[in-house]
């Protein structure tokens, strides 16, 4: 097992597929990351040497949001909106579905909430 970001990879997984586990890298970024370092298409996490680890773990670093940074943004964003008191804020702190669904027969988490 390798941690790259606070994300275990699967050693038998390919670069380009493993490192879309690490929250903030899409296939899209994964595939940018690989050529930038100029590493092959079909190697496997096993095979890559410490040099090129250390190297995909500090460009993602320095470039992309990810992890902690991503997981911390997020709940600052949710805190403002709390704070303000807007309308997605009072859902969020209700714990009631935020983006329009319906809650007289789905979200259950919901409806139990309010039972109690």
């Amino acid at each position: 097992m390798l941690y790259i970001s606070g994300a275990r990879l699967v050693a038998d997984e390919q670069v380009r597929i493993a490192s879309t586990k690490i929250d903030g890298i899409g296939p899209k970024k994964a595939i940018q990351v690989r050529y930038r370092l100029g590493i092959s298409g079909n190697i496997k996490i096993k095979e890559l040497t410490k040099y090129q680890i250390d190297q995909i773990e500090q460009m993602i670093g320095q470039d992309h949001v990810v992890h902690w940074e991503l997981k911390r943004g997020e709940r600052a964003d949710i805190e403002r909106l709390i704070s303000i008191s807007c309308y997605r804020g009072i859902r969020h702190q209700d714990g009631s579905p935020v983006r329009g669904q319906r809650t007289h027969t789905n979200a259950r988490t919901c409806r139990k909430l309010i039972r109690k």
